[in-house]
């Protein structure tokens, strides 16, 4: 392989890969310049001439002629009378002599090993360029098509046709992609794996949510709303705490858009996600009662030593202090820091059991459990999941499991003595 062919594959292959004209010719004399210390220890009395563009390479090999007879003769820089005028006749002592060295001097296994170096520097190179992008990229959405689908991530290629992966567990749930799709997600984290960069994004980020609020909503963009904090369970429920730096602008408003025009698109790229945006307020008190919104709170104790905050709610109002599956009051305590515990107000229970009524069939330090967490009546924990039961309390599954069934027996029972007194009634 000549210099041309050699230096022309590589120039064109580099250029595929957008490296500038500077870093590609560093490149070119660093190799050649290896492939000079190898074969002579030294480059320093080397001159490499590179021309990428009509793929020239000159090596230059400078000495000064010294006498046959000198101890200098074996120096790097120094050349013997009688070997310098082999090259040229007329060569006196002191006179400099520039050899040129061709590239076939070298021989063809080290040609081909520097035209294997020359293709990794690049590959390293193209690798330290992605790295360095994306990571200064880290919490911005970028856009990218869905090249494959795999069962625990998705493959995305950007428009450079970088490869970027989004796993499942950063998916929306309801999300559901085919090659060619056009996905939207923020850059979650860059990660160095054996020496390659692996671009993680995400959608279920708290960051993605807010990156498409400052795209819907200029105010947060040009940073006259804030947003103080955001808490979600991806594609199913949202709520954001937004500050407002000037008086004459509603906060919540400005968020919701005219009929809801800005949070809609939100939503919709969420999947219609339920999103909540409240007012933040340094008033603890009001802040809590804005987060378990849309309930309506009676009254709450706080104990900021324990970080616990006990509310208190007539009883149409603990079901939607919840929420379906705990989602409401589980976002309200992650957005205000502090682990929230929901009781009823002492009221009507004719349709309701305390629980304290069930004493006789399940233990007492199982009741304490539940009562921790808001949890004081049956109706109340039957509104719950298993699995939010279990991750609020000390409870396990099989425990959970013969709660609910020792209440949901409880009210079919008392169902069935009303049908029977009804029907006694009426004859």
């Amino acid at each position: 392989m000549n210099s041309n062919v050699l230096i022309e594959s590589f120039a064109e292959f580099a250029r595929s890969k957008n490296i500038d004209r500077p870093t590609m010719m560093s490149i070119l004399e660093d190799v050649f310049r290896t492939m000079i210390r190898k074969k002579y220890t030294t480059d320093e009395n080397f001159d490499v001439i590179i021309n990428v563009d009509k793929g020239d390479l000159e090596i230059w090999r400078n000495r000064e002629i010294v006498d046959d007879n000198s101890e200098d003769i074996w120096d790097f820089d120094k050349i013997p009378l009688a070997e310098a005028q082999k090259i040229e006749a007329d060569f006196e002592v002191g006179e400099q002599v520039a050899e040129e060295v061709k590239l076939e001097d070298f021989g063809r296994r080290a040609v081909l090993m520097a035209r294997q170096t020359l293709i990794q520097r690049v590959k390293d190179l193209e690798r330290d360029n992605l790295y360095q992008a994306y990571k200064d990229q880290v919490g911005e959405i970028v856009t990218g098509e869905v090249y494959q689908v795999w069962s625990r991530e998705a493959l995305i290629l950007d428009k450079e046709e970088n490869e970027l992966v989004l796993p499942k567990g950063e998916q929306i749930p309801k999300d559901r992609y085919r090659k060619g799709d056009t996905v939207r997600a923020v850059v979650h984290r860059v990660e160095i794996i054996n020496g390659t960069p692996k671009i993680i994004l995400s959608r279920a980020a708290p960051a993605f949510l807010e990156r498409l609020f400052e795209l819907e909503v200029p105010e947060i963009y040009d940073g006259l709303i804030t947003i103080k904090n955001i808490v979600r369970e991806p594609g199913e429920r949202a709520k954001v705490a937004v500050e407002s730096y000037d008086d004459r602008i509603d906060p919540v408003g400005a968020c919701v858009g005219m009929k809801g025009s800005r949070i809609h698109a939100v939503v919709r790229e969420l999947e219609n996600e339920n999103i909540d945006v409240i007012n933040y307020t340094d008033n603890l008190e009001l802040y809590i009662q804005r987060a378990l919104s849309p309930a309506k709170i009676g009254s709450m104790r706080i104990n900021e030593q324990t970080g616990r905050v006990s509310v208190f709610l007539k009883p149409d109002q603990v079901s939607l202090a919840i929420g379906r599956g705990g989602a409401n009051i589980k976002l309200a305590s992650r957005l205000v820091g502090m682990e929230i515990d929901v009781f009823r107000e002492a009221g009507d229970y004719d349709e309701d059991i305390a629980l304290d009524e069930f004493q006789d069939e399940i233990e007492g330090w199982v009741l304490d459990e539940l009562k921790k967490i808001g949890l004081d009546t049956g109706r109340a924990v039957l509104a719950v999941s298993k699995e939010d039961i279990v991750r609020r309390t000390e409870l396990e599954d099989v425990t959970v499991e013969d709660v609910f069934r020792i209440i949901r027996n409880e009210f079919e029972d008392n169902e069935e003595q009303e049908e029977t007194t009804n029907s006694g009634d009426a004859q």
